[in-house]
C-alpha cells in the first residue's frame, strides 16, 4: 500500500472539498481506495493467523464511506479528511477500528456510547467482574499503548441502580468504552507498520474480548 498516495489524495481533497473537486477527480479516488481495500484484505488475513477467534472482514465490508452525514452534522465539509475502516466485525461486539488521516491517525476499539442495553450489559459486567477488567486497563504494556479509557461523556453520580459507594463506581460512570493508540505519520509510512497494527490488535484484544462476553453472554 502506498500510503504517501493516500496522505497526497487526502491533502488535494482537503483543499478542494466540494463533489465537482470529487466527480472530477472520481478515478484517482477509486484508485487510492482499492489499493486502502488491499491492503485492509491483507490485514484480515494475517489477523485471523493470529487470533482463532476473528471475525473475517474483507476491506469491502470493512471499509468506512468517505461522505460525511450530513443528515446529522450539517456543519461538516461533505468529505472526510481521512480513511476510516473496521475489522473483525462480529454483529453486535466491539470491532478493531482504524484511522488513517490528515488531523488525526489512529488505532482504536470497544463501543462508543453504546445503546442503553448494551452500556447496562457492560456495566453489569463490571459490577459482577469489575476486578478483572481493572487487571486489563492496568496492565503496564495496555497502559503504554493505550493509556486509559477514551475520555468522553461520564455522569456525575453512579448510575441507576448502583450504589454511589460501588468500588468500581468510576468505571460505572462511563458512557463510552473504548481505547486510541495514535500513529504517527512516520509509522504509518515505515515497511512494518502491519505489523505494527497486529502488535497493537494484540494488546487490544483482552480488552474488546472482556467487552463483548458482557454484551454477548
Amino acid at each position: 500500500m502506498n500510503f504517501q498516495a493516500l496522505f497526497q489524495f487526502l491533502t488535494e481533497l482537503n483543499q478542494n472539498n466540494s463533489k465537482e473537486w470529487m466527480d472530477n477527480n472520481r478515478k484517482w479516488y477509486k484508485e487510492v481506495r482499492k489499493d486502502y481495500i488491499a491492503w485492509l484484505d491483507e490485514l484480515d488475513l494475517a489477523l485471523a493467523a493470529v487470533d482463532n477467534e476473528y471475525f473475517g472482514t474483507p476491506g469491502k465490508k470493512g471499509i468506512n464511506r468517505i461522505n460525511n452525514n450530513l443528515m446529522f452534522h450539517p456543519q461538516k465539509p461533505i468529505y472526510k479528511d481521512h480513511f476510516g475502516a473496521g475489522l473483525d466485525k462480529a454483529p453486535n461486539t466491539a470491532d478493531f477500528y482504524i484511522e488513517i488521516g490528515l488531523g488525526q491517525s489512529m488505532l482504536a476499539g470497544g463501543f462508543w456510547r453504546p445503546d442503553p442495553k448494551t452500556l447496562r450489559s457492560i456495566r453489569e459486567a463490571i459490577d459482577y467482574d469489575g476486578e478483572e477488567f481493572k487487571k486489563i486497563l492496568n496492565k503496564k504494556s495496555f497502559k503504554d499503548t493505550f493509556g486509559k479509557l477514551v475520555v468522553d461523556e461520564t455522569l456525575k453520580n453512579a448510575p441507576k441502580g448502583f450504589s454511589k459507594d460501588h468500588p468500581h463506581v468510576e468505571l460505572l460512570r462511563h458512557k463510552t468504552f473504548a481505547v486510541m493508540h495514535p500513529l504517527s505519520l512516520k509509522e504509518i509510512l515505515q515497511d512494518d507498520f502491519k505489523e505494527k497494527v497486529i502488535s497493537v490488535y494484540m494488546e487490544m484484544l483482552p480488552f474488546r474480548r472482556y467487552l463483548n462476553k458482557a454484551v454477548t453472554v
